[in-house]
């Protein structure tokens, strides 16, 4: 392993990591989840907080598989991790914007 990818995997794993841990921390979170900045969501928007805490929570770690994805791929090819990264990130990010649009419409009131 040369030292690129020793680079790659030094700063992706806690890149990974993070999002895992606010996929984690949604699922487990007793008040809602929030999904972005400076919006929080009451107790009293939300039918099924445990159910749409797990839903964020799932959103979250599914958005962090494409980034483990790229950290695996980074041990072998990291111009080809960094791709998929990319790739994974820029539809990914509206993905979350939408999935997150779902989960609160369906558990709002």
């Amino acid at each position: 392993m040369n030292s690129e990818n020793l680079l790659w995997l030094f700063i992706m794993i806690p890149v990974a990591a993070l999002f895992s841990g606010i996929g984690i921390f949604a699922w487990k979170r007793k008040k809602p989840m929030w999904f972005n900045a400076g919006k929080e969501v009451s107790e009293d928007e939300i039918s099924d907080i445990p159910a749409y805490n797990r839903a964020n929570g799932i959103m979250w770690l599914s958005f962090s598989a494409v980034i483990w994805l790229s950290v695996v791929l980074g041990i072998f090819n990291v111009s080809f991790a960094g791709t998929v990264l990319a790739l994974g990130i820029l539809g990914g990010i509206p993905c979350l914007a939408i999935t997150y649009g779902k989960i609160y419409n369906r558990y709002h009131k």
